[in-house]
Order: structure tokens, then C-alpha cells, then sequence
């Protein structure tokens, strides 16, 4: 499922053919996705200016001169393609400019989802309301996870994927972080220490940050607008290594089931 540095790197590529650019075809080409594409849609978009674009958590945000925001979410297999020589029957939504670039938004599995919503209203979107702060905004602070995090018996590691904890953190960037950070999946949340906190934070912020200069992970489906492959997976220090050595002490790494995911950690550099 492309994470929160695979959105990142997609709403950049995008940026580079919509901001500003107006938009002169909008064409749903099937009904649905996870859920029924926008009733008006087309006659919203259709002419409308991209005055920017953005992302929140895992999702993507197209804003328009409409007061309108098309928002987008990759789901587990999405991504947009970029100038393809020909449509596939996977590209569920195509936008073409008013310059004539074409984006495509390919789905195959079609698990992701596109919304409109009032752009002075996002932040009361169902989705997006009770969604905790950015992970790489000032106000992902140790002092907010403390608060966040007090009396809470589950494990840290299932705590850092509630999204109301903090948004868009998923569970390839937050075994890396919290490998980085020396501090064990498995411990109560409530008993993670201030210091621990402390390293913890920077290092979420490190680790979403290289993973965006690297272009995201490209695992199973993803690949960046551009038809280009991340590279951060060259990188992983711990996810989808059980067995192979730790990258700092060298005892082999181990994996463990959470909250039904895979969790890759250090039994000897995690505590």
C-alpha cells in the first residue's frame, strides 16, 4: 500500500503538470472505485484552475478556483501515470490540461477512493477530523506523543498506526523509526519514556524524510508518476528482513505478528 513518502512523491510529480493549469477534460471512465466518483465531478473540474496541491495523512489534494478540492486516495495498488502513450483498463480517471498533458489515475485493485470537497471545510471532513498532526509538522512534538500516548496499554507499535495518534504514519516507516529510535514494538505505549519519545520523533521525521528524497518504497504496485521506482527499500534497516543480520549489531532480525501486520524489529538493539 503506498505510504505517506509514496503520496508525498506523487502529489510533487503532479505538481510539476497541474499547479496552475487549467483543467479541460475530466473523464471518470468506469462508475467507481472503492466508493462511486463524485456525481459532479465533471461539471465541477471541467474548466477549473489548479490553484495547488497537497497532501494530508495518505491522501492527496488537488485544490481549485472552484472552492472545490478533489481528493484522492491511492488505496493499495493507485497511482498516477503520466503522459501514457495509450489508456489501460486500469486508468479509471483521466485528467487532461488545458496545455495537454494527461494524467491517468491507474487502479487495478481499486481500493483507492476520489472525493470533492469544499476546500474551506477540509478540515471538518469526515476523514480528515479526528486525524492527529502531520508527522513532518511542528506539531508532531515528544511532548504530544506523551500526552497522546499516557496510560495506554498497547503496543507502541500499533499506537503509532492509529491515525489519531499521528496522520499518515504506516507500518513500513514506523518499524524503521522505531528501530532507529531503540525502543521495542511490543512495549506498552504508556510505558515508553520521555528520552525514548525524544529520539523517537526526530527520527519518524528522518526516516519519512529520506524515504520522499528516495522517491518512496516501490513494493509490490507503486511506482512515482513518472513511471520511476523508489529506492528507499535498498535502505530498510529492519522491515521485511526476518532472518538477515541487523544492520548495527549483526543478531538476525526478528518478525512478529501486531494488530495483523508484520512487525520487523531488533531483540538486542530495541529495548
Amino acid at each position: 500500500m503506498p505510504e505517506l513518502p509514496e503520496v508525498e512523491t506523487t502529489v510533487r510529480g503532479l505538481a510539476r503538470y497541474l499547479d496552475g493549469a487549467r483543467l479541460a477534460r475530466v473523464e471518470p471512465r468506469r462508475a467507481d472505485l472503492r466508493r462511486p466518483f463524485p456525481s459532479d465531478l465533471v461539471q465541477v473540474l471541467t474548466g477549473a484552475t489548479v490553484t495547488g496541491l497537497s497532501r494530508r495523512a495518505k491522501y492527496g489534494l488537488i485544490h481549485t478556483d472552484r472552492g472545490q478540492t478533489m481528493v484522492f486516495h491511492l488505496g493499495m495498488s493507485g497511482r498516477w501515470r503520466i503522459e501514457p502513450e495509450e489508456l489501460g483498463k486500469h486508468d479509471h480517471l483521466v485528467l487532461e490540461t488545458g496545455s495537454g498533458h494527461l494524467l491517468a489515475l491507474c487502479d487495478p485493485r481499486r481500493f483507492g477512493s476520489v472525493d470533492l470537497v469544499k476546500t474551506d471545510g477540509l478540515g471538518q471532513w469526515p476523514a480528515f477530523a479526528a486525524l492527529g498532526p502531520e508527522p513532518l509538522g511542528d506539531d508532531l512534538t515528544p511532548a504530544h506523543l506523551k500526552a497522546a500516548l499516557a496510560g495506554r496499554s498497547a503496543a507502541i507499535k500499533l499506537m503509532l498506526l492509529d491515525q489519531r495518534i499521528v496522520a499518515g504514519l504506516g507500518n513500513i516507516y514506523v518499524c524503521e523509526a522505531l528501530f532507529r529510535a531503540g525502543i521495542d514494538p511490543r512495549k506498552a505505549a504508556g510505558r515508553v519514556t520521555g528520552p525514548a519519545l525524544a529520539r523517537l520523533v526526530p527520527q519518524i521525521k528522518a526516516v519519512l524524510g529520506e524515504a520522499i528524497e528516495a522517491g518512496g518504497s516501490s513494493l509490490r504496485d507503486y511506482a512515482q508518476p513518472d513511471g520511476e521506482l523508489g529506492y528507499f527499500s535498498k535502505q530498510f534497516d529492519v522491515y521485511d528482513r526476518h532472518g538477515q543480520d541487523c544492520t548495527r549489531c549483526g543478531a538476525p532480525v526478528q518478525r512478529l505478528a501486531q494488530g495483523g501486520r508484520s512487525t520487523w524489529y531488533c531483540a538486542k538493539c530495541q529495548k
